[in-house]
């Protein structure tokens, strides 16, 4: 072949049909197309080699291209680590120039000298009102004690969120939100009393200088400009929480509270001197010495923030108990009041830690949220925090189960058996986790009804709308119910508020769709002839079908593709028992029953009472054989398939049956000749 020829097939409105058609007509004979044909051939076995010899270069170039997409990516990671290494230390020195540009209040004021700490306290309070937005309260009666700026960090990869000015008074902790404008803007504020202050250890390249403050809400994490204020900001919040434990005289001085507990131990005293002594300076010497606390006790509360720095809340709880037990034992010695009144308060803080523990697994699934909840409930039911555990627990598995349940609907999974998997999961570890607290058990139930009624809103806004076919409706109502009977495994009985809540929802159901197949009956006329299925295979097709559904039809089959029924009565037949099967799930619910042997009862009569037009020259003895297979034979099977299924005697049908077989219909005599071949 030349190569001309291949430039042939290389153009755009090159006609595979057009150049076969030229080669035969210029070949001349057998043997000169068949040399073409070689030609061909050899062209194609050519191009074939050229292009496995171009896959295989261009699959060399992509393993090369492969391996220098891998240099480049170490190389992108090594960059992406230096510029996160740049970003931290960027982070840091900004961080430091918004905190020296945030000036104190109070320090950027100046005071007089001269007049008493009553007067510069309210002076300082005056000028605090003065510089916040949108407070509202009352600082007239309090102390302050200490101001700043800090950035508050997130808890969980400690970058920066907002810049916060803290105002500390002797009662209240007041946080205000530092805008652009360097204005401050309240923000909120906290008891002193229900605080305590956590040292976090320094972290390279993540925290420096960071404490953490518990309050009522949960913990929050602020970030000081050096090591000094942070050290200052941890003493003055010392000398607030205790503050509120001394009494403040009327018109002096406030008090200030002791940064630390300090016992100071006699000195040593020899033979000789103690001899100098007095009994009764010996004795207060001895009393003295006795008073003392043991030193274990004395450092507990700096060991107890430290334990819940770490989140080593077992340990922090267990030394909590022993200290407990102690000062209960004996409460005589020195500072025991003091002691006593930081234990309360940690224990408070550690109770506050452990409630936002099990609050954060509020984004996770349920499984996980359980999981993660067991151990902070576990310590929330021996410090006797029970009844505020319980709901905490259940609000996160509310918000759990809706996901999730929001999540089902888009796959279209069944959203019935999750649900009630899911409150059995929730009830069982409701159960081990405040087995020995029998008054949590009336929160758990609250819950159940609670979730039961959001779960059957759902239902019946998404699966059970108006026009829900009844076959569908059953399937719905079928996938409810045996998983909610499985919870009276665990001694959770359900069911009977299921049903109270679907009841007005499904008899408007069965309502519409009684009106909807009564209505149906009679659109199509019927020839009053016996049935042709045109073909053998039709036929088996059709007994097979109706023997799955318990009909039996061979004693009415006549010649090779007839049945000797209508075609109207053999179709009834099919929908009667299928509709007679979604009435008999409905009619499970006790409520239900009538409604459903209703929507049978008047379907049946419909069609059995259907008659030819006069117009139609119809065989009556043919009519009344219908109507007897549909009374003596459809009925009685549509009976038992109800029972079979619902568990209960349709009532009813049964009298209908007795009612109709005791006025048997009356054919019309026949003058002319009988057949029944047909």
């Amino acid at each position: 072949m030349p190569e001309a020829s291949t430039a042939v097939f290389e153009k755009d409105n090159f006609n595979a049909e057009k150049y076969v058609k030229n080669l035969v007509q210029d070949c001349v004979g057998g043997p000169e197309l068949q040399q073409t044909k070689q030609k061909i051939q050899s062209l194609s076995e050519t191009v074939s080699s050229t292009l496995k010899k171009h896959v295989y270069e261009n699959y060399m170039q992509f393993i090369e291209t492969a391996k220098e997409i891998s240099h480049l990516e170490s190389e992108m990671y090594q960059l992406s680590h230096i510029l996160i290494e740049q970003r931290n230390l960027l982070t840091t020195l900004r961080d430091e120039s918004m905190l020296d540009d945030q000036k104190n209040i109070i320090e950027d004021q100046s005071l007089d000298p001269n007049v008493n700490e009553e007067q510069q306290n309210r002076k300082a309070i005056q000028l605090i009102k003065e510089s916040l937005i949108g407070y509202k309260g009352n600082l007239d009666d309090k102390v302050f004690i200490h101001e700043g700026g800090l950035i508050e960090l997130d808890s969980n990869d400690y970058r920066p969120i907002c810049r916060i000015h803290l105002f500390l008074f002797n009662e209240v902790l007041v946080l205000a939100k530092v805008r652009n404008e360097k204005k401050l803007e309240f923000q909120t504020e906290y008891e002193t009393k229900k605080i305590a202050v956590i040292n976090i250890k320094d972290l390279d390249g993540v925290n420096k200088n960071a404490i953490n403050v518990i309050t009522s809400d949960g913990a929050r994490m602020f970030q000081c400009i050096n090591s000094a204020a942070k050290l200052e900001w941890i003493d003055k919040f010392e000398h607030a929480i205790k503050f509120h434990q001394l009494k403040k005289p009327k018109k002096a001085q406030a008090p200030q509270p002791p940064t630390s507990l300090k016992f100071e131990a006699p000195q040593k005293s020899t033979d000789s001197e103690l001899l100098t002594l007095s009994p009764t300076a010996s004795e207060m010497g001895r009393v003295i010495v006795e008073n003392l606390p043991p030193e274990w006790l004395v450092t507990a509360p700096e060991e107890i923030q430290a334990e819940i720095a770490q989140r080593h809340f077992e340990d922090c709880l267990a030394l909590l108990q022993k200290c407990e037990d102690h000062l209960a034992q004996d409460s005589t010695f020195h500072g025991a009041a003091e002691i006593g009144e930081k234990i309360k308060t940690l224990k408070g803080s550690l109770a506050s830690v452990l409630m936002h523990e099990l609050s954060n697994s509020q984004s996770r699934s349920l499984q996980a949220a359980l999981r993660s909840s067991r151990r902070p409930l576990k310590l929330l039911v021996e410090m006797e925090k029970s009844r505020e555990a319980c709901g905490i627990l259940l609000r996160v598995c509310t918000s759990a189960i809706r996901t999730s349940q929001r999540q089902a609907r888009r796959n279209n999974l069944a959203v019935s058996e999750l649900f009630f998997c899911d409150v059995a999961l929730v009830a069982s570890e409701f159960l081990r986790a405040f087995s020995a607290k029998a008054s949590c058990t009336s929160a758990l139930i609250v819950w159940c009804n609670m979730e039961l009624q959001y779960f059957a809103s759902q239902l019946i806004k998404h699966y059970l709308t108006k026009d829900t076919q009844l076959e569908m409706v059953a399937k719905v109502v079928e996938g409810v119910r045996e998983p909610c009977l499985k919870l009276r495994e665990i001694g959770l009985d359900l069911s009977y508020h299921m049903e109270g809540l679907l009841r007005s929802t499904l008899g408007q159901l069965l309502d519409e769709a009684r009106y909807r197949l009564v209505d149906s009956i009679g659109r199509t006329e019927d020839p009053w002839q016996p049935y042709n299925l045109q073909t053998k295979t039709g036929l088996r097709t059709l007994l097979k079908e109706f023997d799955v559904l318990g009909i039996d039809f061979r004693a009415y089959v006549t010649g090779d593709t007839w049945i000797n029924l209508t075609q109207a009565t053999v179709s009834f037949c099919r929908h009667l028992l299928q509709t007679t099967e979604s009435c008999a799930y409905l009619a499970k619910y006790d409520s239900l029953q009538r409604d459903s042997e209703m929507l049978i009862r008047e379907l049946f009569l419909s069609q059995h009472s259907i008659k030819p037009p006069n117009s139609l020259n119809a065989d009556m003895n043919f009519v009344a054989k219908n109507k007897t297979y549909m009374a003596e034979v459809l009925l009685p099977i549509a009976m038992k398939r109800f029972e079979r299924i619902a568990g209960k005697k349709p009532d009813l049908l049964m009298e209908l049956h007795t009612q109709l077989r005791t006025v048997p219909p009356k054919p019309k005599p026949r003058s002319v000749y009988q057949t029944d071949v047909l």
